[in-house]
């Protein structure tokens, strides 16, 4: 018997490009929804991203775009324009969008618009900086949002520049709040049997990342800085250089310092009262860190850990992705995966249920290849 997920019945229209509403997209259609991934006829521009592709396309657009119904049409073409409305008034319980600021509106897919004849549609859009302001027609992009938002500023070396996180945190969570936003919607419809018009936006998502930056910046005027690898109130709590490649240590308070200077001999560490609580230690971050580097330096990643690990030390080795993909963990979690022999393997949906994850979803098909289904799903009218 095929298990039913959650989302199973729901039917999501998708109207994306890039990496934000794709995201989301493939969230839904790994919780069972029936995704229908809206191109224009050039395709995603993710379909072009290097450096790595498969099968003709980038690797970027098979993480993130697998498991819909792939149709091609322009918004630009009346005809085409009217295909997709149909869509959405026939077949959708969710249209997801990502449309430059004003594009909705222009073609009629706005809430406001979309929910006069079918008022029990959620109606989800990501924007850029939000829907209010002065910037809120400006388009946007991840790096933008990790800049304007302070995250960038307290990201890097003490002593360098400031860097974006090497991933997509801005995009990627803007698609789990606007998936979020969704499922608290679709609950509501079920209760009150009204849809909703759900806005999320890179720019908010970004300042709710730098949460506890902003509340102490509220509370003392703390602008926040860099600390690399560490954070600017747990010491230690950074990666530190072994013989073969570095070791994240992280001792979150005073019984596992103690620990960790028994686990270094040096259990005088502890009593000492530079390094005696976290205040001390952050007091004193630059000298407790070299003596821990001067110590770590001394062993291999592995020896480390498994010493610290005996101690009930929390730390962890700072891999490579070739490192990741292969370890055991990695691999028991079977996270990993693809849904048909000789394909790519991706990422799969980080949650179970009941114990079990959801499968993988199929691969990518090309730009417009269900177009043809469109006849059977929006018959002729009389």
């Amino acid at each position: 018997m095929t298990r039913e997920l959650p989302l199973t019945g729901i039917v999501v229209v998708e109207l994306s490009d890039s990496a934000s509403a794709p995201f989301a997209g493939k969230i839904l259609a790994e919780l069972g929804a029936e995704v229908w991934k809206v191109e224009r006829p050039t395709g995603d521009s993710s379909r072009g991203w290097g450096p790595s592709e498969w099968k003709g396309d980038g690797a970027a657009f098979h993480a993130l775009n697998r498991g819909r119904r792939y149709l091609s049409l322009d918004i630009k073409d009346r005809s085409d324009l009217a295909t997709l409305h149909r869509l959405i008034a026939e077949r959708a319980d969710v249209f997801l969008h990502n449309l430059r600021p004003g594009t909705a509106a222009k073609y009629g897919l706005d809430a406001d618009n979309l929910r006069v004849t079918k008022p029990e549609l959620v109606h989800c859009e990501i924007g850029a900086f939000g829907k209010a302001g002065p910037l809120r027609e400006l388009p946007g992009y991840d790096p933008l949002m990790q800049a304007f938002s302070g995250i960038m500023d307290i990201t890097g070396e003490h002593d360098g520049g400031p860097v974006r996180a090497g991933v997509s945190i801005v995009d990627f969570g803007t698609g789990m709040w606007a998936v979020i936003g969704v499922l608290a919607a679709l609950n509501r419809r079920h209760v009150k049997h009204a849809g909703a018009a759900v806005d999320a936006s890179l720019l908010e998502t970004a300042i709710a990342w730098n949460s506890v930056g902003i509340a102490g910046y509220q509370a003392d005027g703390y602008p926040g800085s860099r600390h690399g690898s560490g954070v600017a109130f747990i010491v230690p709590h950074r990666a530190f250089a072994a013989s073969d490649g570095a070791l994240i240590i992280s001792c979150a308070n005073d019984a596992l310092f103690a620990r960790l200077s028994a686990a270094l001999g040096c259990p005088e560490w502890a009593d000492d009262p530079r390094f005696a609580t976290n205040a001390a230690r952050l007091e004193n971050r630059a000298e407790i860190d070299r003596l821990i580097g001067e110590r770590i330096a001394t062993g291999t990643r592995a020896e480390w850990q498994e010493r610290l690990q005996a101690a009930g030390i929390p730390c962890a080795p700072v891999q490579t992705t070739p490192e990741l993909v292969s370890h055991e963990q990695t691999r028991a979690l079977g996270i990993i995966d693809t849904a048909d022999e000789g394909e790519i393997g991706v990422v799969g949906l980080p949650l179970s249920f009941d114990g079990r994850r959801p499968p993988p979803l199929p691969a990518v098909r090309p730009i417009g290849a269900d177009n043809d289904l469109l006849g059977s799903v929006l018959p002729t009218r009389a």
